[in-house]
């Protein structure tokens, strides 16, 4: 295999050079050279090849060429990680690194990979999946971070970092780009200095796109999205020791989505939805998944809005620095009603009101105990979320038919009047408080002991109670015992510590190996269904709706080095992760579940290698192999099977031109093939997506180093795939697949003043 032996070559290379470490070497000109790349990984700014974790770090003109304007896209920076995201946001959205993460469609699951933007925890993932606004930084830390992120970092943490505002420049930029599908977005940012220690940063943009997938019977495009968002910053530093920075943003996002699928597989149910459908008045849509159609009797309406703020406080304290980070934060989704049986025929359609609120202080004490050799970080933290959520399921006009029909019985028999079936009310709580304490003792010149633990209480509580549900006897949902369920408050409290134990040896400035141990927190939790509880069935004695914690231990050995005058550089990692009640979430057609995996192994190594070839051409080529990541004892098709998302092989080779054309122009090109192993895509079944490759493109040019024009084509050679796949509900045997995005393209104009 390809990828075993560029692996093994990356091991070999940095073995050969190893002896020509002993001493610095002399860097060539900055232009011949890779260049440093700066990360906040252990809460210190730090060179990537200094820190002794694997890190993926981009800045904002590497997201601009890589087309990385959300979460979405992420994979193009790093083939270690993955995002994705089913048919609602506030309930799917998930972030896998190195095979680990939360998978599968739950209320209730916040991430096995945290997310923190500015230093805040988002719980829900899907608050970044909005187009990324005025974001300077971003870092792909792989691996437990239990000790300075906190819980729910077992796979990893994705750090984002918007530009800060400036107190000696008036500067600004614009960029606006529009491509197929009707999508365009503009995006600007100014800042303003107010005297000699203050400063105003806003930041603003727009977006919209059609959607790639069109309505069979109207032509009309659907999953289309409208954004609009800003942003706004206030520095202020009242002396050479304290800094105050305000941040504030806001984010509305509207589109018609999100049940635009292909009919992956066909159950026995199928011929009855084809008749219902062109009964209906609508066309069935194409068996081609190329032609991306869909046959919805409703569209569908969705509605985010994303705000908060953040208060930042820096101050020398001592002999270290005190950082204070406050933060209040909602996040809403509002689905209107939706065609809950992603199909022309009208049985069952769903709305959703999804409320979420959340707030946290956090304070950081950065200090050097000279007495111990030592650079030290300690914390304390506290957060609290709360989620309101109301679920409506609603009888179409054909269910009646339906189900009597699937049923085989005479017509009428079970109910199911058109209108308001079942409405649930949920709600959920979540304490968080933690301490911890980071240190890097520095043993000799070249040894460095890192240690680090973190200890944490997690509460929370969920409850669901039944707001409607229909009263005849005979309703459809009574008669198969999936209604009335049983209601339900559960509490679940977890207290655990989680750390790291390493040790880093550094040859010189331009090479290090380091060995690792880390353990990882993941809370358990409530899970928030209508069905959490059981069935019908069930009602006089509810199940356990409660799961457990997730726990990881975590081992890895790992190398960086610069070489040939630092012209290039190659960063390796092997890895071992033992995992303890894996959390899945699962649909099932009928419902929604958790289930634990009560063992669970993932081991594999990383390569990520970068060339400064000339001086206008650069090659980077990154690459995982993951050969084992295996579920233990799990109900049903998981047990012992391998983890979904999780491809044996994953890599990234790109290649960048940036060369003069005149003293005033130069030519900017960039070409990237991505490539994706087969590997399974439903957390409740045994589909497979087999290996993909994508070809991403930009050619343009810059002009007296302020303006940027280019071209850009995402998917060249118009690859169909499944991103996820997921069974069609009360339709047994049917499965839905949510496909990738097909070719795009368009054009690109940024300007700086």
């Amino acid at each position: 295999m390809n990828i075993k032996l560029c692996l093994l070559a990356g091991v070999c290379v940095t073995s050969l050079v190893q002896p020509a470490f002993a001493q610095d070497v002399k860097p060539a000109a900055a232009v011949d050279t890779v260049p440093d790349i700066i990360v906040t990984a252990q809460r210190t700014s730090q060179r990537l090849q200094d820190v002794p974790i694997a890190i993926t770090a981009a800045n904002a003109e590497a997201l601009a060429q890589a087309r990385v304007l959300n979460v979405s896209n992420i994979g193009t920076i790093s083939p270690s990680i993955t995002f994705h995201v089913n048919n609602n946001s506030s309930a799917s959205s998930n972030l896998v690194i190195r095979g680990l993460g939360t998978n599968g469609i739950s209320r209730a699951f916040e991430g096995s990979v945290g997310v923190f933007i500015d230093g805040v925890y988002r719980t829900r993932a899907g608050s970044a999946l909005h187009n990324f606004l005025d974001i300077d930084n971003l870092q792909v830390v792989r691996g437990p971070q239990g000790t300075l992120f906190g819980k729910n970092t077992t796979a990893g943490a994705l750090l984002l970092d918007s530009t800060k505002p400036s107190t000696t420049e008036r500067a600004g930029s614009i960029e606006a780009s529009y491509g197929n599908y009707d999508s365009h977005v503009v995006r600007a940012a100014v800042n303003l200095p107010l005297g000699d220690n203050a400063a105003l940063r806003v930041a603003g943009l727009t977006s919209h796109t059609d959607g790639f997938f069109t309505d069979a019977t109207t032509g009309s495009r659907i999953n289309g999205d409208t954004t609009k968002a800003v942003k706004g910053q206030l520095l202020w530093k009242p002396s050479s020791d304290v800094s105050v920075r305000l941040i504030a943003d806001y984010s509305h996002s509207q589109g018609v989505c999100c049940y635009a699928t292909y009919r992956v597989t066909k159950g026995r149910t199928q011929p009855a939805i084809a008749s219902l459908t062109l009964a209906n008045g609508l066309k069935l849509p194409s068996t081609n998944p190329s032609d991306f159609q869909v046959s919805l009797n409703y569209a569908g309406d969705q509605t985010i809005e994303d705000y908060g703020a953040t208060l930042m406080i820096d101050a020398q304290l001592g002999t270290g620095s005190l950082k204070s980070v406050t933060a209040y934060r909602r996040f809403n989704v509002f689905q209107a009603i939706s065609d809950g049986d992603f199909s022309g025929a009208d049985i069952i359609n769903v709305g959703d009101r999804f409320k979420n609120y959340f707030a946290s202080q956090e304070l950081t004490y950065n200090t050097n105990i000279a007495a111990l050799n030592a650079e030290t970080v300690f914390g304390a933290f506290v957060a609290k979320e709360t989620i309101h959520d109301v679920h409506s399921l609603f009888n179409g006009s054909q269910a009646e038919f339906y189900y009597n029909a699937l049923l085989g019985l005479p017509p009428h028999t079970v109910s199911a009047n058109p209108g308001l079936l079942d409405e649930g009310g949920f709600r959920a709580t979540s304490e968080s408080y933690a301490l911890f304490g980071h240190a890097d003792f520095k043993l000799t010149d070249e040894l460095h002991l890192i240690t680090g633990v973190r200890y944490s209480i997690e509460h929370k509580t969920g409850s669901y109670h039944s707001l409607y549900t229909d009263p005849a006897p005979n309703a459809w949902a009574t008669v198969l015992g999936l209604r009335p369920s049983p209601e339900y408050r559960r509490t679940h409290t977890d207290r655990a510590f989680s750390g790291t134990l390493g040790l880093q040896y550094e040859f010189s400035r331009d090479a290090m190996v380091y060995a690792t141990f880390n353990h990882g927190f993941k809370a358990g939790g409530v899970n928030i269904d209508e069905n959490a509880a059981g069935l019908k069935a069930n009602l006089a004695v509810p199940l356990d709706p409660t799961y457990r914690p997730e726990t990881v231990n975590a081992y890895e050995v790992g190398a960086k080095f610069q070489y040939l005058d630092r012209r290039a550089r190659t960063n390796i990692s092997f890895y071992y992760y033992d995992v303890k009640n894996m959390q899945i979430a699962q649909y099932v057609g009928t419902r929604f579940q958790i289930i634990s995996a009560n063992q669970a192994k993932d081991y594999g190594a990383e390569i990520e290698n970068s060339f400064q070839l000339t001086k206008a051409l650069a090659l980077n080529a990154d690459a995982i192999w993951i050969p084992h990541a295996q579920y233990g004892t799990v109900p049903g098709v998981l047990a012992n099977a391998r983890f979904r998302f999780a491809p044996k092989v994953s890599a990234n080779v790109g290649l960048n031109l940036d060369t003069p054309l005149t003293d005033q122009v130069d030519l900017l090109a960039r070409v990237q093939y991505r490539y994706t192993a087969s590997q399974y895509i439903n957390t409740a079944a045994l589909n497979v997506q087999g290996r993909v490759g994508l070809v991403n493109a930009n050619l343009g040019v810059k002009i007296g180093q302020r303006y940027t024009i280019e071209g850009w084509v995402q998917n060249l050679t118009k690859k169909t795939y499944f991103d996820s796949v997921v069974e069609t509900p009360l339709q047994a045997g049917t499965q839905e697949a949510f496909v990738g995005a097909p070719r795009t393209f368009g054009v690109r104009v940024h300007a700086t003043f």
